[in-house]
């Protein structure tokens, strides 16, 4: 008998069992109470911004309230009081496939001065191939109406046919870029420590490795590794106060994953040889030091995907909680955190099913939620604002 297979069957009988005894919501990690009963759940508020979108991926604000959202299709949009328009970006070389285009939007944390944002997207080879996934940085002009590509942070992130291709983009409170990646459905990338797939990547905006990444002695890509052996992460956030860094992934058919990241930390996917996802999302057999999620779906997954911190008064019981947008089941989730662990679960009631697969979070500094749905046409940007005591 494979002694592999044998390991997955035995802690897929685990996982059912766990399931059953897991909160409302899902997780075979965190079984706390559920977070905010109705009573304490504050009332929330959804206004659609931007509508008549195809494939909305991320939203961003810059410091003047303008509105970027990126399609994955290619297109780059600002939406301000003067209305909605597409921004002139040079974006001819865009591989459109899978779940490939164009993904990820920061704006940089230095906007004021320089009017940088910052892109994740596939690129085409001459002959129309896809070639790989890179961040790349650019400039707004003052009227937010075209942006000038400037530079290259990192390129090389691998790219098969689209598939899990990762691509969200968080700052961190020190200034570095965090990136994260997906496997690109190739079994070996999550373990390698040359392949940038399967991992969070940590740079300056200007694409050199700071000198105190883990892995930063290393010759090649793999200095700029930050955490390896994910699946394809989705979703970053930065806790307020602390600093530290959760971040959202996709499992296979079972066990989507919460993580808390630590600098040069394995998460245990490695579905090689071929692409074997059978094996579980961490496989501490193989990897007996890798962390643990702090919250699994168990069976079936959700599609976990952008995450957020919820900051402010008006959020009642959920200030300080993780949200995190679901494509599978059409709604947030909003997770209690307690130093490192997930305590509990409930769910954002004005956004279930309403709005389709929800993809992307981005808290303003008002503490305003902006969502972007991905449904595929009719896709909208919505802000979600909360009255604690009206509810």
């Amino acid at each position: 008998m494979d002694i592999r297979g044998g390991i997955v069957s035995t802690l897929s009988v685990l996982v059912l069992l766990l399931s059953a005894c897991a909160p409302e919501g899902g997780g075979t990690v965190a079984t706390g109470e559920r977070l905010g009963a109705p009573a304490d759940a504050p009332a929330l508020d959804v206004e659609v911004v931007v509508d008549d979108l195809e494939l909305a991926w991320d939203v961003a604000l810059t410091p003047e309230g303008t509105v970027l959202v990126t399609e994955r299709g290619g297109r780059l949009l600002a939406h301000d009081e003067q209305g909605t328009r597409e921004v002139a970006a040079d974006l001819d070389d865009l591989f459109v496939g899978s779940e490939a285009g164009l993904m990820g939007l920061e704006v940089s944390p230095d906007f004021g001065r320089t009017r940088e944002i910052f892109l994740c997207h596939a690129t085409r080879t001459g002959d129309g191939r896809p070639q790989d996934v890179r961040v790349t940085r650019w400039r707004l002009d003052e009227g937010a109406a075209a942006a000038e590509r400037t530079g290259t942070v990192v390129d090389g992130l691998p790219i098969s046919s689209g598939r899990h291709s990762g691509c969200r983009l968080r700052f961190l409170p020190d200034g570095t870029l965090l990136v994260g990646t997906g496997d690109a459905a190739q079994g070996a990338n999550p373990q390698d420590p040359d392949s940038l797939g399967g991992k969070t990547l940590r740079l300056h905006p200007d694409g050199t490795v700071p000198e105190d990444n883990p892995f930063a002695d290393r010759d090649g890509p793999g200095a700029a590794v930050h955490t390896l052996g994910h699946r394809n992460v989705q979703g970053l956030a930065v806790q307020p106060g602390t600093g530290t860094v959760w971040s959202a992934e996709h499992g296979p058919g079972t066990d989507d994953e919460i993580n808390v990241l630590e600098p040069g930390a394995n998460y245990g996917w490695d579905p090689a040889p071929g692409y074997d996802e059978s094996v579980p999302m961490t496989d501490l057999e193989e990897f007996p030091d890798a962390l643990p999620a702090a919250w699994s779906s168990g069976r079936p997954t959700v599609a976990l995907s952008g995450a957020a911190f919820l900051e402010g008064d008006q959020w009642g019981a959920w200030e300080g909680a993780l949200a995190v947008a679901e494509l599978k089941n059409t709604g947030v989730g909003v997770y209690r955190v307690e130093d490192t662990a997930v305590t509990g679960l409930t769910r954002m009631a004005e956004l279930e099913n309403d709005y389709g697969r929800l993809r992307s979070l981005t808290l303003d500094d008002e503490g305003a939620l902006w969502v972007t749905t991905s449904n595929g046409d009719d896709d909208a940007v919505l802000r979600v604002t909360a009255s604690a005591g009206d509810s």
